[in-house]
């Protein structure tokens, strides 16, 4: 069984590629910024699912039967608002600053669908984020390196941001990018045992 995933996120696959599983690449023409504002007002967690949903769809269109295709979408919610990847370096540092001291809840929509039989299903893993306090210094550093242009929220927990999270209350994988846990469950309700994802000896 092939997984197909379908996201650019190299978080993401890492990942998947260091819990013994190689999946297929596959992005998807999904316009995040377009179909966020077509899908109007949503909580921030049905916001990540919807989107996990049109990506998974969008890919599983273009390949074959035998595999098994997963769509992603991770948000920050801060006080009810659904943050995504700052638009420009000045929003990632508004968000720095509305961030510093405070939680958010990380949310990861997660929808698979399994080709073969038409069957789909989705879920949403949320782990709470404590941000430390970095120096103004320190933010501007951070949002010079661009990374945080790149990912939901504005931080990361492996790679050049991990020293400004104090702590996380929840599921470290969910904070990357995709809950292996999670999609061990909903592998397991479409019938496939995580392990006939890894290469055979």
């Amino acid at each position: 069984m092939l997984l197909v995933l379908a996201s650019a996120s190299p978080a993401r696959l890492t990942l998947l590629q260091n819990a013994g599983i190689s999946p297929c690449v596959m992005v998807s023409n999904v316009d995040e910024p377009a179909l966020t504002v077509a899908l109007g007002a949503m909580t921030p967690s049905d916001l990540c699912l919807s989107l996990a949903q049109a990506k998974a769809r969008d890919v599983a269109g273009r390949v074959g039967d035998d595999v098994i295709v997963v769509g992603c979408d991770s948000i920050l919610e801060m006080d009810g608002v659904a943050y995504g990847k700052p638009a420009s370096a000045a929003e990632a540092k508004d968000r720095w600053r509305a961030m510093s001291g405070r939680h958010g809840t990380l949310r990861t929509g997660h929808w698979l669908i399994r080709p073969a039989t038409g069957d789909e299903l989705g879920a949403v893993a949320s782990t709470e984020v404590f941000h430390a306090s970095p120096t103004e210094a320190e933010i501007d550093a951070y949002i010079a390196t661009g990374e945080p242009l790149r990912v939901a929220g504005g931080f990361t927990l492996d790679g050049l941001g991990a020293p400004f999270v104090e702590r996380i209350d929840g599921d470290p994988s969910n904070v990357i990018g995709l809950s292996l846990p999670l999609l061990r469950l909903l592998l397991q309700e479409l019938g496939i045992p995580w392990y006939e994802l890894w290469p055979k000896p």
